[in-house]
């Protein structure tokens, strides 16, 4: 089991829509995994078009990949690297620390997570 970055089990983000990697509902991580879609974030209509913005449209259904697209207050696990890019442009999304992956933290500080938390 991985872990999240609070150092406990990595809990669920979401099952509906079905997320993460594998779509198993987690945002656990393997090498192939490129784009390390380890940050479990509840997100927003700001970051759904800064996201698309940015060439990444998570809104907009792709019934080939089986993917409904994604609605303000979704969680979903995106790219750290997306997430910070967000958080430095201030358009990061809350985030679920006990369903984000510590493998995140290679790339963001557990404080800027902390900072953005959903209480």
């Amino acid at each position: 089991m991985q872990k999240n970055v609070k150092g406990t089990n990595l809990q669920v983000c979401s099952l509906n829509p079905k997320t993460g990697y594998y779509r198993n509902g987690l945002c656990d991580t393997c090498e192939s995994d490129q784009g390390s879609h380890t940050v479990c974030a509840e997100v927003s209509e700001e970051f759904l078009i800064f996201s698309k913005a940015l060439g990444n449209d998570l809104s907009t259904p792709r019934p080939e990949f089986e993917f409904e697209g994604l609605n303000p207050g979704d969680r979903w696990c995106i790219c750290a690297s997306r997430w910070l890019e967000a958080a430095d442009a201030g358009m990061a999304p809350p985030v679920i620390l006990e369903a984000t992956n510590e493998k995140c933290l290679d790339l963001i500080d557990l404080a800027d997570l902390e900072y953005h938390s959903l209480r």
